[in-house]
């Protein structure tokens, strides 16, 4: 079945109650059981919910996995992975990260004795030395927060087959239309529901995909036991969604791509980072693991003037000021005050994370009138 149709199907069953084409919100705390144990694979909703099923099998289907977990939050599904290691295991972590990660990581983790190595990924061979006899699991975020660097994921996997290395892949920027991590060699993959998955800016969720059934089992676990569980509105929200993200996801593309090259040619713009450009360093391995490029770029603009730079951002229209990404509208980001504030400054100068640097959320309007706010604002 290909992506298209798994996205309208996968995991979908009509109602067997009234036939419904719709998975219903089954919007219930509790369900009635016949006698004490015996009851219809229900029994309370913070363990299980029909609606929530349906969006976990369909989010498994299109990641090409068996299992699906979803969560209130994708710092929620973090923190789930986050909990199957113990003090003084090592994780190895791409050093450009959305900020939420970092903070989590270093501000809670760190402090019940997980410990973090951060490195530039984008070398494999930076892995292959950080790695000791204690890791236990590696962190990739590709394509990465803000700096969209590309890493190569069959290169790292291959590195912890036979140590008793999980590897975790954030999907999140790429979306499982564009890249398929599960196929790469990921043992789990992470996504923020809230951005493409979602793709309408209206709900916030996470969610876990793995093919393995033990790390399935474990983090279906966390889910009952630690209840940061999405509630059935949202995740009625997310399966109608996930109906359209191939052709949103097409949309996103072509509109990134087009605004990417005219970004490059603007004589004011010094740097764009978007890996569908044949000058982005990570342009072949992009091309190797994605079916296309993404909607997210950042650019920098020349003189490296902070003030230019938010004065910029606040002349923009169409292109909203705001957290977030992968809904149909278009959004503008700066990164070092807003989505990577917690990181430390000079840790964010050292990964190339200026105070300049502008995020852009491509959306799916008319690519004319993108272009047309950006060329007002930038002049």
């Amino acid at each position: 079945m290909k992506f298209g149709t798994k996205a309208i199907h996968a995991g979908i069953t009509p109602d067997p109650t009234t036939g419904a084409i719709m998975t219903p919100i089954y919007q219930t705390s509790t369900y009635v059981q016949e006698s004490p144990g015996k009851h219809k694979g229900y029994e309370y909703s913070r363990t299980h919910n029909p609606t929530r099923t349906a969006l976990q099998n369909a989010l498994a289907a299109l990641e090409n996995g068996q299992y699906g977990i979803c969560f209130s939050s994708g710092m929620a599904a973090t923190d789930a992975v986050l909990r199957l290691y113990k003090p003084g295991d090592e994780i190895i972590v791409t050093n450009d990260i959305y900020g939420g990660t970092y903070r989590i990581m270093k501000r809670i983790y760190e402090g019940y004795g997980l410990i973090f190595r951060f490195v530039d990924m984008s070398n494999p061979g930076n892995v292959t030395e950080a790695i000791s006899d204690n890791t236990r699991m590696i962190w990739i975020e590709t394509p990465t927060n803000p700096l969209l660097k590309i890493i190569d994921i069959k290169q790292i996997t291959a590195l912890c087959n036979g140590r008793n290395i999980h590897c975790v892949v954030d999907n999140t920027f790429a979306s499982p239309y564009l890249q398929n991590p599960l196929d790469l060699g990921a043992d789990i993959v992470m996504h923020s529901v809230t951005k493409y998955l979602g793709g309408h800016s209206d709900t916030v969720m996470g969610a876990l995909i793995t093919n393995d059934n033990e790390l399935a089992k474990q983090l279906a676990f966390i889910q009952n036991a630690a209840g940061a569980v999405p509630g059935p509105q949202d995740c009625f929200l997310v399966l109608r969604g996930l109906k359209t993200l191939h052709i949103r996801m097409q949309r996103h593309c072509e509109n990134a791509m087009q605004i990417a090259t005219w970004l490059s040619n603007h004589p004011k713009v010094a740097m764009v980072y978007y890996p569908g450009l044949t000058s982005h360093p990570g342009h072949e391995i992009a091309k190797k693991q994605m079916r296309d490029f993404g909607g997210m770029l950042s650019f920098e603009l020349k003189g490296d003037v902070y003030e230019e730079a938010v004065s910029t951002m606040e002349r923009l229209e169409l292109f909203s000021l705001g957290e977030s990404l992968g809904g149909v509208e278009s959004l503008c980001t700066h990164p070092a005050s807003m989505t990577h504030a917690s990181i430390p400054k000079a840790e964010r100068e050292q990964v190339g994370l200026k105070d300049t640097l502008i995020r852009l959320s491509v959306g799916i309007e008319d690519v004319d009138d993108l272009i047309a706010d950006l060329q007002q604002a930038i002049g």
